[in-house]
C-alpha cells in the first residue's frame, strides 16, 4: 500500500517541479548555515579519472555540470528526436504557434538583459541566461492548476518548452564554445561514425551506442565544445525502431526519465542554487546581472511569448488551440519565465567569478519564483470552457 502510494506520488506531473523546489530550498539553507564552508569545499573537491597521468581532473561541480548534465541533455535529445520524427513536431502546421512563441520567448528576455548590461563587457556575455525555460518546473506548476487548464494548453506549453530547449542547445553550441582544439574534435568523429553505423543497422542493443557516446563526450569535452552537446548528438543517433520491432529510444527514455527528474536535476539544483545571502540587501537586486535576469524572465518572457502568440493569431497564420483562451496564453507566458535549471546552467557557462555566479542565482531564483506565482494565480483563476460546457449540460439534464 505504501509503495503504491509512493509510486503514484512520483508519477504525478508536479513531482519533478517539487523535487527541484526542495533541492533549491535545501541549497539555500545549507549555503547560509554553519555548513556553508563544507558545502563549498565539497563542490570544489577535485575528482580525477586518469590512466598513466592522462585523463580528466575537475572539481566536483564541473563533473555535475559537464557530466551529469550531459545525461540530462541526452534525455532531452531523445525527446526531441521522437517529437520531430513521430510526435508533436512532425506536422509543421502544429509547430507554427508554439514555435513562434518559443522564438519570441527567447529573443525578448535576451534583449531585456542586454539592454540593462549594455556597455559592460564583464556581464554582457550572460545575455542568454533568461532565454531558457525549465520544462519540469513549468509543467509542475501547470499540473497544480488541475482541470482549469485545458489539455491543449499543456500540449502548447510542452511544445513551446521543447522548442525552447532546442534553441538553448543551439545557443550553447554557437556562443558558448571555448577555444577549439581541432585534434580532439577530429578524434570525436570516430565514435560518431560508430554511432551512425549502429543506427543504420537499426541495432537493438543500446550499450555499444552508450559506450561510444561516453567516448565522444570525453573527446568533445577536451575539444573545447561544450560536452553536453555530445549527449544530444548521441541521442539523435539512437534508433526509434530496431530491426526486431522494438524501440531502443523509447526504452531508454522511459528508463532514464525517473533518474534524470529525481536524481540528476535535483543534484544539479542543489549544487548550483546555493545563493549566499550574507551581506546582501534588497538593493543588490538592482545590480545589472540579477536585474537583467529577473526582468528578462518576468517581463521578457511574458512579452515575448504572449506578444508573439497574439501577433501570429491576429495575422491569421495560426489559431489558438482548442478551448484555450487568451488568459490561458498569458498564464503560460508567465510560466515560461521559470528559467531555473537551464538558466543556472547557462549562467555557469557565462561567468567564472563566484560573485557574478551568486548574482546569477539571485536573478534566476527571483525571476523564476515571481513568474511561477503570477502564472499559477492567473491560470488558477482562468475558466476552462470544457468544464463550463459540462456543467451547463448537467444543469440542463437536471
Amino acid at each position: 500500500m505504501v509503495l503504491r502510494a509512493i509510486e503514484k506520488l512520483f508519477r504525478h506531473e508536479a513531482a519533478g517541479g517539487v523535487a527541484l523546489m526542495v533541492s533549491a530550498a535545501l541549497a539555500l539553507i545549507v549555503a547560509n548555515s554553519a555548513l556553508s564552508g563544507s558545502y563549498e569545499a565539497f563542490l570544489n573537491s577535485v575528482l580525477s579519472v586518469t590512466v598513466n597521468g592522462t585523463g580528466l581532473e575537475k572539481p566536483l561541480i564541473l563533473w555535475i555540470n559537464d557530466g551529469l548534465m550531459a545525461i540530462f541533455f541526452f534525455l532531452i535529445g531523445l525527446e526531441l528526436k521522437y517529437e520531430i520524427v513521430e510526435g508533436r513536431l512532425r506536422n509543421p502546421r502544429d509547430v507554427i504557434l508554439p514555435g513562434a512563441a518559443a522564438v519570441g520567448g527567447m529573443a525578448l528576455p535576451a534583449i531585456v538583459y542586454a539592454a540593462i548590461n549594455w556597455g559592460n563587457p564583464e556581464t554582457i556575455s550572460g545575455w542568454a541566461i533568461p532565454a531558457a525555460t525549465d520544462i519540469a518546473f513549468a509543467l509542475g506548476i501547470l499540473a497544480l492548476v488541475g482541470s482549469r487548464a485545458p489539455i491543449a494548453l499543456k500540449v502548447f506549453l510542452l511544445t513551446l518548452a521543447i522548442l525552447d530547449d532546442l534553441g538553448a542547445i543551439l545557443v550553447i553550441a554557437i556562443f558558448y564554445t571555448a577555444e577549439l582544439k581541432v585534434n580532439y574534435l577530429l578524434m570525436a568523429l570516430i565514435p560518431l561514425a560508430g554511432l551512425f553505423l549502429l543506427q543504420s543497422q537499426r541495432s537493438h542493443r543500446v550499450a555499444p551506442a552508450l559506450l561510444l557516446g561516453a567516448v565522444m563526450w570525453v573527446l568533445v569535452l577536451k575539444s573545447g565544445v561544450h560536452a553536453t552537446l555530445a549527449g544530444v548528438v548521441t541521442a539523435f543517433l539512437i534508433p526509434i525502431h530496431d530491426k526486431n520491432g522494438g524501440s531502443p529510444l523509447h526504452a531508454l527514455e522511459k528508463g532514464l526519465a525517473p533518474y534524470v527528474g529525481f536524481v540528476i536535476v535535483p543534484i544539479f539544483a542543489f549544487a548550483n542554487a546555493g545563493v549566499v545571502l550574507k551581506g546582501m540587501s534588497p538593493a543588490d537586486l538592482l545590480n545589472p546581472v540579477p536585474m537583467g535576469i529577473a526582468l528578462g524572465l518576468i517581463l521578457g518572457k511574458q512579452i515575448g511569448v504572449f506578444g508573439t502568440t497574439w501577433a501570429i493569431v491576429k495575422l491569421g497564420f495560426a489559431r489558438l488551440p482548442d478551448r484555450v483562451t487568451w488568459t490561458h496564453i498569458y498564464g503560460v507566458s508567465c510560466l515560461a519565465g521559470i528559467g531555473f535549471t537551464m538558466s543556472l546552467f547557462i549562467g555557469g557557462l557565462s561567468f567564472a567569478s563566484p560573485d557574478l555566479m551568486n548574482d546569477v542565482r539571485v536573478g534566476v531564483l527571483t525571476g523564476s519564483i515571481i513568474s511561477a506565482i503570477i502564472g499559477y494565480v492567473v491560470l488558477s483563476r482562468a475558466k476552462n470552457p470544457a468544464l463550463e460546457t459540462d456543467e451547463e449540460t448537467e444543469t440542463e439534464a437536471a
